[in-house]
Order: C-alpha cells, then sequence, then structure tokens
C-alpha cells in the first residue's frame, strides 16, 4: 500500500517549516496537541473555579454557554472531520492491504503462514488488552455524580444504545447480516447504527473485494490506481483535520473539565499505564512464548538483534517510515530468508498491526466506561473482531489509528467526543505501540522463516 510522502517531514508526519518563514522551525504536532490539553484542561478547571457548580453539581449557566457555544463546537469541527473520511478510509485500506499481499494464487505457504500468525498475534494483544481494561477498569474511576453529569450531557447518545439495546437481533441474524445484501447502504448507515451489518458489514465487503481483485490482476491496475488515490487523498485530509487538533482537544477538554473537574485528569494517566502496561506484556511475554515455541529462537537473541528497528520505530511512530530498516535487521542481524523477511515485513507494515490493535480495545472500554456504558460479553466479543480487523486497515503513520477508534466507538454506541480525552497522550502511545507493530512484524517473520526451513528439510 502506497502512503504520502513530503519532503522534509518531522517524525509527527508534518512540515519541518512553516510555509512562508524559511528556517523557522515549527513546534511538532504532538506538542500542540498536548499544549492544546493543557490549556483546555486549566481553562475549565479555572472557568469551574471562578463559577462554582450548584450544590447538585450542575455547572454554572455561565460556564454551560461557554461549553455549548464555543468548546463543543471547536471539538465538534475536528471530529466531523475524522467522521467525513473514515468509511472511504477504512474500504481503501482494507481493499488495498488485501491487494498488496500478491497474487493470491501465488502465495502458497508463506502466505498462509503469515496469515496465521498474524491473526493469532492479534487476537492475543486484542485479548489482553480487553483483559488489562476490564482487570484495571480506568475509566470506572470517576465518580458518579460526574457520570451522571456525562450521561445528560449526551442524552440523544444514550437513548441511541438504548434504543438499539431493544432492537437487538438474534445471534443468528447478527452473524448472516455481516455479509451485506447491499453494501452501499450499509456504507451510508455504518457509522450511526441504523444499518443491519453495521461496519462489520463494510468490513466483509472490502475484503472480498480485495480477494476478488486479486483474482482478476490482468483488470485490477486501474482499479487499485483508483483507490490509492482515494486513500491517499483520505491521508491528506485526515492530516489537515490533525492540524485541526490543538484546538478541537483544547475545546474539548475545556468541555470536560469544566463539567467534572480534576477527576477526569486523574483517571487519564491511569489510562496511559493501562495500555503501557498491556504493550509491555505483549511485546515481552507473548512475543516471547512465541518465539521460543514457533521460532525456536531465544527471545533475548532476538530483542538484542532488532534494536535498530525498535529505535527507528520508537522515534518515527511509522511502521511504513520503519520498513527499511526492519528489512535490513531482518536480513542482516536475525539471518532470515530474503524472500520471506521482504513478504512478511511488507505486508506485516500494514497488516499486522497487533499494538495498536491492542491499543484501540483498551480505549473503546476505558470510554465506556468513562460514560458508564457497561458493554456487555457479546459487544466486547465485536470490538475485539473490530480491533483485530481494523489491525489491517490503520494507516502505518503516525496518527493512523484515530479515525477507526472513532469507527469501533461508534459501532458499540459509546460517544465519540470521548476522543478529545485521550488525544493529548496519544503521541507517546503512538510510540509506544508503533513499537509493538515493528516487533511484531519481525516476530511474525522469524516464526515464518522457521516453518519454512523445517518444511524445506
Amino acid at each position: 500500500m502506497r502512503v504520502v510522502e513530503t519532503h522534509s517531514t518531522t517524525a509527527s508526519g508534518e512540515p519541518a517549516f512553516a510555509p512562508g518563514q524559511p528556517g523557522r522551525r515549527r513546534l511538532a504536532l504532538h506538542w500542540r496537541i498536548l499544549i492544546g490539553l493543557l490549556l483546555g484542561a486549566c481553562g475549565g478547571i479555572l472557568a469551574r473555579w471562578l463559577c462554582p457548580p450548584a450544590a447538585d453539581g450542575t455547572a454554572d449557566p455561565r460556564v454551560q454557554w461557554m461549553v455549548y457555544y464555543l468548546a463543543e463546537p471547536a471539538g465538534q469541527i475536528f471530529l466531523r472531520l475524522i467522521f467525513m473520511i473514515v468509511l472511504p478510509l477504512l474500504f481503501c485500506a482494507l481493499v488495498l492491504g488485501v491487494t498488496g499481499t500478491g497474487d493470491v494464487r501465488r502465495l502458497g505457504r508463506v502466505g498462509l503462514l503469515t496469515l496465521v500468525f498474524t491473526v493469532l498475534f492479534s487476537a492475543a494483544s486484542v485479548g489482553l488488552g480487553l483483559l488489562m481494561a476490564n482487570t484495571v477498569r480506568p475509566g470506572a474511576r470517576l465518580p458518579q455524580a460526574q457520570r451522571d453529569l456525562l450521561r445528560a450531557r449526551f442524552a440523544d447518545e444514550t437513548q441511541r444504545i438504548a434504543s438499539q439495546a431493544e432492537q437487538a437481533r438474534p445471534v443468528r441474524d447478527a452473524l448472516l447480516d455481516i455479509i451485506p445484501r447491499n453494501p452501499f447502504q450499509e456504507l451510508v448507515g455504518a457509522i450511526d447504527g441504523s444499518a443491519s451489518g453495521g461496519i462489520l458489514a463494510v468490513m466483509f465487503f472490502a475484503l472480498a473485494v480485495g480477494i476478488a481483485l486479486l483474482y482478476t490482476p490482468e483488470r485490477a491496475g486501474p482499479v487499485i490506481a483508483v483507490l490509492e488515490g482515494v486513500y491517499d487523498a483520505t491521508l491528506a485530509i485526515v492530516g489537515f483535520a490533525m492540524r485541526l487538533a490543538p484546538l478541537g482537544v483544547a475545546g474539548l477538554m475545556f468541555a470536560l473539565t469544566a463539567m467534572l473537574g480534576l477527576q477526569i485528569v486523574q483517571i487519564l494517566f491511569l489510562y496511559v499505564g493501562t495500555v503501557l502496561s498491556g504493550l509491555g506484556l505483549h511485546m515481552l511475554v507473548v512475543y516471547s512464548l512465541f518465539l521460543v515455541v514457533a521460532a525456536r529462537m531465544n527471545p533475548w537473541r532476538f530483542f538484542s538483534r532488532i534494536s535498530d528497528a525498535v529505535v527507528t520505530a520508537f522515534g518515527t511512530s511509522s511502521s511504513n517510515a520503519t520498513l527499511p530498516t526492519s528489512l535490513r535487521v531482518a536480513r542482516e542481524n536475525l539471518g532470515l530468508k530474503p524472500e520471506v523477511g521482504n513478504f512478511v515485513l511488507t505486508v506485516g507494515s500494514t497488516a499486522n498491526q497487533n499494538g495498536t490493535a491492542l491499543y484501540e480495545g483498551v480505549t473503546v472500554l476505558f470510554l465506556a466506561q468513562v460514560f458508564g456504558i457497561e458493554l456487555t460479553l457479546a459487544q466486547q466479543l465485536v470490538v475485539a473482531l473490530l480491533c483485530i480487523l481494523a489491525g489491517i486497515g490503520t494507516a502505518g503513520v503516525p496518527g493512523g489509528s484515530i479515525p477507526f477508534v472513532a469507527v469501533v466507538l461508534g459501532s458499540v454506541g459509546v460517544p465519540v467526543e470521548g476522543i478529545g480525552i485521550i488525544l493529548g497522550v496519544d503521541r507517546l502511545l503512538d510510540m509506544c505501540r508503533t513499537t509493538v507493530n515493528v516487533v511484531g512484524d519481525l516476530a511474525i517473520a522469524a516464526c515464518v522463516d522457521r516453518c519454512e526451513r523445517t518444511a524445506h528439510g
């Protein structure tokens, strides 16, 4: 899959110098987002202090006016730009992720092994993430009074969730609806839940189109070129939306802190600790188990030889930018077969984002807990499946997972405005989950290489 490349970019993917100001380096986007978060949070706390809430916790009318007419619109502009392109981005990314694997008739054993290990790694990561979120329950630490205020602010969303629960379909029908009768209807109604199969039906349709294009390579070129163009355009819109993120985050955090106080900031730090703990356990424990069992490789030897790729991934927050380093490390340091390493790592830079899948699973459950929405086991299984599939479609560039978090939130009825809570700390989490993604690609390559050597003696 192609990604848009810009000249003279920073690690956050932005131009190194501001337009029209040669030689003047702009503050990196992640710092501007963090500043926006801090200014919004401090402004909300100051407003709450100057205009104290009523005895029942209801915000002062002047604060409510600022939130309703100033802060929330600023956040909504950012969120609506993300939602505007999320379905085209999802569809194109999944189709291109499948077609990027090459001719399905020539993939053979290496392709099948790569698929199996990718699914196993992603399932393990999402399972671990959901387990961490359900065990620690970082979002549940918000006091009930503040949670009631959140529910009141999003009463329309709460009503929609209740309505969807009353119209819940039997498991048989829900499974059948994953195969869409009318894919265009599913595309229109996937986000707001009005379509029968929802976002899973859109993903199924995208995967089916991708596989079909693999079977018609002689005619697939123009279609793939169009999808690549649309994909690049949607990434450009994501980049534009992310430039507005500091203002959007400031507005969303002002609204939250003005209404809820410092409690929302305290649980944010617990959320960060939960995500980082999950990523660390997945990389050091789960990967090590796979390396010992499937690759017959000493984990210490493996981790000590991939340090170049780890540092590059952490610094760039981009699996795609780390790919050249990963290919060199796999060939020179791990001694993997070039045909195996090149295939697995190239596909994995887009289709194996299991660190991102873990992050998305924890984030969705965290925000559901913040809003007091208890997800059933069936809904959590849907979250797990969506996160595994989103790992195929997530762009391997900084901030590429944000639109997919919004999709998963919307699919289980969690207000997407909650994204503003986590955006300020997303840069650190992005660096860490990208590192886990890249290490996972190399671990899968080692496992596939071992299986291939065993099969061929």
